[in-house]
């Protein structure tokens, strides 16, 4: 199965209100659930899938081992442990959280767990290029994919050219900046909203989509998580697309992970 292009985030999802947040999205037809050790709440994630009724085959599950797990036994166990919580025989994509001393290390115990078939696809998050390409260096299995921040004001176009051709798949979190109110009071973004029809986030996710970039928008709410999926009816024009580009800050809106 490969990757869906429109996911579920899934941080500070958690709880009774998060497992009914998570068979929400299942049922208006979210197929991918991003989620993490990091999270604690892989358990709610493999509640909601059984409790949604969809066949397991039918949804592809992405998680992420973090710094406790920095060595190639501790890797090998976390995915274990990841198995047990989330009540599945594979997980679709294991994703190194961050980068660590050990990421190449820990990318080898997913490389064994391939091999096992407990894992279908592996990958990083918040690389950087020279943090990937160390990977590259020294991988037998070549990534499936990089999650970074990405959306209107952090672009990064220069490296997510670089990810794609090497026929990485780039995975944008927080593809709303976290505040949505700086896209729906940005005038550009409001006009070609209008022109469309549209919501100002709507617009900001299908610049992302256009770009072959695949998206996790996090929401808790049945009618923002429809309106996040609700993309596929309207295309943004040349004009469009550059007028998005144009917003472009440069600039990560976060920080802590430099």
């Amino acid at each position: 199965m490969d990757m869906p292009q429109i996911g579920l985030g899934t941080y500070l999802v958690r709880g009774s209100d998060g497992i009914n947040a998570i068979k929400d999205a299942l049922i208006l037809g979210y197929r991918h659930i991003d989620t993490a050790r990091m999270y604690s709440n892989e358990k709610e994630v493999g509640q909601a899938i059984r409790e949604s009724g969809i066949n397991r085959e039918e949804i592809f599950i992405t998680t992420k081992i973090c710094s406790p797990d920095i060595s190639y036994d501790k890797a090998y166990k976390a995915v274990l442990n990841s198995l047990k919580n989330l009540d599945t025989k594979y997980i679709d994509l294991v994703l190194i959280h961050e980068p660590y001393e050990n990421s190449c290390e820990m990318y080898k115990a997913l490389e064994t767990l391939v091999k096992e078939g407990k894992i279908h696809h592996i990958g990083v998050s918040n690389f950087n290029k020279k943090e990937f390409l160390n990977i590259l260096q020294n991988c037998d299995i070549l990534p499936y994919a990089n999650q970074i921040e990405l959306h209107l004001f952090y672009q990064q176009e220069d490296y997510v050219r670089f990810l794609q051709e090497k026929g990485i798949r780039v995975i944008a979190w927080s593809p709303l900046c976290q505040n949505p109110k700086i896209i729906i009071n940005n005038l550009v973004v409001r006009e070609i909203a209008k022109k469309h029809k549209k919501s100002e986030v709507q617009i900001a996710l299908k610049f992302l989509l256009q770009r072959g970039i695949y998206i996790i928008p996090k929401s808790k709410d049945k009618k923002r998580q429809e309106e996040n999926f609700d993309l596929f009816d309207f295309t943004l024009d040349e004009d469009d697309m550059l007028k998005l580009k144009l917003i472009d800050e440069n600039e990560s809106k976060f920080g802590w992970y430099y």
